[in-house]
């Protein structure tokens, strides 16, 4: 995105805000409006009822073998993880399963390289295949800050969807059944229903929002809803009600199904319909 016309989104979602507090969020893509199905809203991550186990999540170790053996950063904890954003990658989609780790590790490289980030930024990424990933290091079941939305890094999870998921793209079941799954498990650990809300308050005037304001999202939340982007697409993004649905069933459901292998493995390739989308 242009850096004049990023500019002039930014500004003009500022402009919502009345006291500090968002009323309306000015939405810079043409992703459907949030629904209007009040929602239950979030206090403090001390309500156990809202319970999820752990899917299968792939280490770093298996698809970082380059840097396996090279000191990492520090870790930077938040007191909580109150929200999840869902991204996506804007990468290419028609990828094999033996493809996943260097495609994974080709972002890290960028953004470690070019970006100077200390490590990659989402906390976790998932294939069209449904496999999960755990991405900045720290802990898979800790408040690891991650660098995955400008302004709300702080008490949330950043989510990465591996492909571009624009208008017209397939999002694979697989992969909406294992992000379900994951904001399920991540949310519960701090007690959060995920059909809540949760307020935030922006860090940086980078997003759609001031330093300092106080804002109000899903707890599953698309990038898009805090920052001036586009991600994770309008296809993904019109998934996120059903996505937030089923992981309140999971969250709801004493016998909680995991997806994925218990033993995660990269080969062989799973059978799986292709998406049809394009690539980058």
């Amino acid at each position: 995105m242009h850096v004049e016309r990023r500019l002039l989104m930014r500004r003009v979602a500022q402009v919502a805000l009345v006291g500090g507090v968002t009323t309306v969020l000015v939405r810079g893509s043409t992703a459907p409006a949030p629904s209007s199905t009040p929602a239950r809203v979030f206090a403090d991550p001390v309500d156990l009822h809202w319970t999820a186990a752990q899917p299968a999540i792939i280490r770093r170790a298996d698809w970082d073998t380059i840097g396996r053996n090279k000191p990492l950063p520090a870790p930077h904890y938040a007191d909580a993880v109150k929200a999840i954003f869902i991204h996506h990658t804007d990468s290419g989609n028609e990828y094999d399963l033996a493809d996943v780790p260097s495609i994974i590790w080709s972002m890290k490289d960028d953004q470690t390289g070019r970006r100077g980030w200390d490590d990659i930024g989402y906390n976790f990424l998932v294939d069209r295949f449904g496999n999960i990933y755990e991405g900045r290091h720290g802990g898979v079941d800790r408040p690891v800050i991650g660098a995955q939305c400008s302004g709300f890094n702080v008490n949330s999870a950043g989510i990465a969807a591996i492909g571009t998921f624009t208008e017209g793209a397939d999002v694979p079941a697989p992969m909406l059944q294992s992000l379900s799954a994951l904001c399920a498990w991540k949310l519960s650990l701090h007690g959060v229903d995920a059909l809540s809300t949760t307020v935030l308050t922006c860090s940086d005037s980078l997003s759609r929002f001031p330093a300092g304001s106080r804002a109000t999202f899903a707890v599953i939340s698309g990038h898009t809803d805090a920052d001036c982007t586009y991600c994770p697409g309008s296809a993904l993004y019109a998934a996120l009600p059903g996505i937030r649905r089923q992981a309140a069933q999971i969250q709801q459901n004493t016998d909680h199904p995991v997806f994925g292998n218990s033993t995660p493995v990269l080969q062989p390739k799973p059978t799986a319909t292709p998406s049809t989308s394009p690539g980058r």
